[in-house]
Formats: C-alpha cells, structure tokens, sequence
C-alpha cells in the first residue's frame, strides 16, 4: 500500500489540459512523496465542484475564481489564456454584436468566463446555460439563435456551417491591451504551505516537460482532440499551452485582477477580489 499523499488533480478531457498534464499521467517525472489522480471533467463542473473544495487541485474558470478565493489560492502555473483571440459567439444566421441584446444567447456555465466576457462585451444579453458540447448543435438546429462555444468548437465551428459574431479575445485585446484569462489551476489552501508550494512545482514541471517534449505530448493530447485532426490540434494546443502556461507573467496577473475588476464594477460579481498566486 502507497505511503505516498494523494492530490487529485481534476481538468477538462480536452486536448490542451492532456498536454499540460501528460508528464504526470504518464509517470515522466518524478512526483516524489504525491501521488496524482486525474480525475476528468467538463469546466462548469469543476467550477461547481470547487465551490464545494472537492478536489486538492482543480482547474477553474477564472470567473469561478471569485468564489473559491477563500478556500483555493491560484498556482502561477496552468493557465489558459487568450492572447488577442478566446471563446467565440457564432450564430447560424449573420449577426451584429448589438443584435445579441434582443437575443438568448447560449453559455457553457454560469460561473464560465466566456460567460463572464460575454457579459461584459454585451450587457443586456439574456443567457442560456448549456454544456459546451451541446452549444454548437443547439445553435446549427435553431434551438438558439446565438452561443458561445470554448474548446475545440473555437476552430470547428465552421465545419457545422456556423458564423462568427464576434471573438471575446479580440474584443478584450482591444479593450485592454492584455490577454483574456480563461482558465487556471487552484490548489487548495487547507493543504498548508509546504505541499501547495510543492504540487505547484509538480504542476509547472509537467507543463515544463509537454512543451519541451511536444511531439511526444501532442501524440498523447491528440487522443483528447474531440474532432480535431493532428494539424488542428497542434495549432489548439498552441494556442493554450505555451510559455504563457508555465507562468501568467506580470500583464497576466494583471490581466486577471483586471477581468474580476471589471467583473464588479459591473455588478457582475458582488464582491471585489484581490487575487493571490502561488
């Protein structure tokens, strides 16, 4: 029987988290006195599930962030971020950005922060929470008339004779002049200082590991590639598993005080959050 600490690491199936973690799942370092179980899931949730602090480590929207601050801090490394591109709204028909404020547009959750963005872009939008993989044909069928989609659904959408309304990335970029933060890892406070500190080193190795070994880790993310040829998903991995990953950077941590900012000034979140990484 292992004497080793078990961490539960829980992340979406989707091919730039398998990239990130293929390290650990695959026993490519070594994880001294931690032993890791994957556990797979959508991102609302996990969102959900953190709020409950099931998981020792979990990836989180970082609009869910600002309702696991007190219990979850966020690791420096694992983030998703939108450099100038990020979830897109799509639609079957052609749409304008202010058509959606008559509309109900579809989100992937809730507490999502293409949900969040979506309501900063457009203020009076009506929601409809669905799971992201049910987005794309909810809105090809007419059940919605707008969505937006997260994932591979970014680069698939004109497979299913989808249009783009708008890109939340871009839409951020020239809003802000930073990245758009999406997604990142938190570790759960109770753990104490010692072993957040270590599993954050764990993390960063990991990603470490994908991104100097890609062929190797591309070949295992492919696998989680939901649609994606190896072209498309190398250039989806790309876009979310990069430097930007292994450390948010000064802009980065400021990009997402900045989101939850914003976030609250617009009564969106109810308090403000000072966010701390480690």
């Amino acid at each position: 029987m292992s004497d080793k600490q078990v961490i539960r690491l829980a992340h979406s199936p989707d091919s730039d988290d398998a990239f990130m973690f293929y390290a650990l799942a695959t026993d490519k370092i070594d994880t001294g006195r931690y032993e890791f179980v994957h556990e797979l899931n959508d991102i609302e949730t996990l969102n959900r599930a953190a709020m409950e602090g099931t998981y020792e480590v979990t990836a989180v929207s970082i609009h869910a962030y600002a309702y696991l601050h007190q219990r979850y801090a966020l690791l420096a490394s694992g983030a998703s971020m939108g450099e100038g591109y990020g979830p897109k709204i799509v639609s079957r028909t052609p749409l304008e950005p202010e058509d959606l404020d008559s509309r109900e547009v579809a989100v992937p959750g809730e507490w999502t922060s293409a949900c969040l963005a979506l309501k900063l872009f457009r203020p009076g939008v009506r929601v409809l929470d669905l799971p992201f993989d049910e987005i794309i044909p909810a809105v090809a069928s007419g059940k919605v008339e707008a969505g937006v989609i997260i994932h591979e659904g970014q680069l698939t959408y004109r497979d299913e004779g989808l249009l783009k309304v708008a890109d939340l990335g871009e839409w951020w970029k020239r809003e802000t002049g930073l990245p758009l933060p999406l997604g990142g890892h938190a570790v759960r406070r109770d753990l104490g200082t010692e072993t957040v500190r270590e599993v954050g080193q764990l993390l960063a190795a990991s990603i470490r590991f994908g991104l100097e070994n890609r062929e190797e880790a591309l070949n295992y993310a492919l696998q989680f590639g939901r649609g994606l040829d190896e072209e498309g998903g190398d250039r989806f991995v790309s876009m979310y598993v990069n430097e930007r990953t292994l450390d948010y950077g000064e802009d980065g941590r400021r990009a997402v005080q900045d989101f939850l900012d914003r976030g609250h000034a617009a009564g969106l979140i109810p308090h403000r959050v000072v966010v701390d990484f480690v």
